[in-house]
């Protein structure tokens, strides 16, 4: 074990399951003390805690709905209060809506900009008052693919995704001189459940468009999200790092 992110804490968010569970778990493998948010997923978030304390992490779930601006603050203070720190945060949770442009509504702006979006800023505006107080901290937004490029049928997904992108390189250069570096993971695609929908004929297809011709792991970007808060990319910021297999 190399501990690189030894006594540090890490609050990240949308890690009951899926790329959150193993970005969380990829940092307790590293040292760190883990925070855990979810929304809905009682038994998800149950696992993962079970699995971080397997690790011998001490570790908390805080079951907080982040697109409310004062309920993402309260929780961050708590965290700041309860482990007495924050080092890192990683902004993971999000939705995704597949679907015509033209047959999407307000509401479905509002809920993918309020999940995807909103919450980073919630969180981050919440966390980044502590790590300027220490001179020090990491954050990292976890984006996609289509943020860089767009994806067909998934028009408001990529914007949010691309208000990600273009937000972690401005706030990057904002808190560089505080010693707080700021990047985004963009992952193509990933053997999540998120993608569980796609038939076999479909994820055949998928595959068949990437030059490693398979769909990414989610402890592969576990591993990459512990890399950048580590002291190992001590002089990257206001990065969009893609992790796809070479798709775009």
């Amino acid at each position: 074990m190399s501990n690189i992110l030894s006594g540090k804490v890490a609050l990240v968010t949308g890690s009951s399951r899926g790329i959150g569970r193993h970005i969380a778990i990829e940092m307790a493998k590293e040292g760190a003390s883990i925070a855990i948010n979810y929304l809905k997923d009682d038994n998800g978030a149950k696992e993962t805690l079970e699995l971080l304390n397997n690790e011998g992490i001490y570790a908390k779930a805080y079951k907080v709905d982040i697109r409310n601006f004062n309920d993402a603050k309260a929780m961050v203070e708590d965290v700041v209060n309860h482990f007495g720190k924050i080092d890192i945060l990683v902004n993971n949770a999000g939705i995704s809506k597949i679907g015509l442009f033209m047959d999407q509504c307000e509401l479905d702006y509002n809920e993918t900009f309020n999940s995807n979006f909103k919450s980073v800023f919630n969180c981050t505006n919440a966390a980044v008052r502590y790590m300027i107080e220490r001179k020090t901290g990491c954050i990292i937004n976890i984006s996609s693919i289509w943020g860089n490029v767009g994806a067909s049928c998934e028009v408001l997904y990529s914007a949010s995704k691309g208000a990600i992108n273009s937000f972690t390189k401005a706030l990057g250069k904002e808190l560089a001189p505080s010693n707080i570096r700021v990047n985004a993971i963009s992952p193509g695609v990933i053997d999540t459940k998120m993608n569980s929908m796609f038939s076999e004929e479909n994820i055949k297809n998928m595959e068949e468009e990437i030059p490693m011709m398979r769909f990414g792991r989610s402890d592969e970007i576990g591993k990459l999200a512990a890399f950048l808060a580590s002291d190992n990319a001590s002089y990257i910021t206001s990065q969009i790092i893609t992790a796809d297999g070479g798709m775009i």
